[in-house]
């Protein structure tokens, strides 16, 4: 039977702290959780001096680090260790010095142990700069938080 909405929400609240407090990769490149839910998830980062590539635009490694962060958070909201399987992620159009760039992932597809999303990344003009997709993999019983 599936959970009350509430209670997913407050689970993948949760799940977010318990994954954020280890993950120095997004903190270190300055990301932002900005929401979390089932299945769901939205980031962002604002693009600094040292993401630059030699062609005076942000790293395509680095947008692409961001879309997979989102990914990370939506496929484990379900307080279930989940871990790329793979992804594909097809940049579209530069991030420049300051720009806000948000990576917005949802859930398309969730069964068994696997699972598909995708994530869009937008600038603070509503921009696309980069759609992701990604495929998860699900070690089931094996919880992220305790309950």
């Amino acid at each position: 039977m599936p959970m009350p909405m509430p209670e997913a929400q407050q689970l993948a609240e949760r799940v977010r702290d318990a994954m954020w407090a280890g993950d120095r990769a997004s903190r270190g490149l300055g990301m932002q959780v900005l929401e979390v839910g089932p299945g769901r998830a939205v980031l962002s980062m604002t693009v600094r001096e040292d993401m630059l590539n030699g062609h005076d635009i942000c790293h395509g490694g680095l947008i692409t680090t961001l879309a997979d962060s989102a990914f990370a958070f939506a496929c484990n909201s379900y307080n279930e260790v989940s871990v790329a399987a793979g992804f594909s992620c097809d940049l579209l159009a530069p991030g420049r010095l300051g720009d806000v760039l948000t990576a917005t992932c949802t859930e398309l597809s969730k069964g068994g142990r696997t699972g598909l999303y995708d994530a869009l990344v937008t600038n603070q003009r509503g921009e696309r700069i980069a759609v992701f997709r990604g495929r998860s993999y699900t070690f089931k019983g094996k919880p992220l938080v305790a309950l």
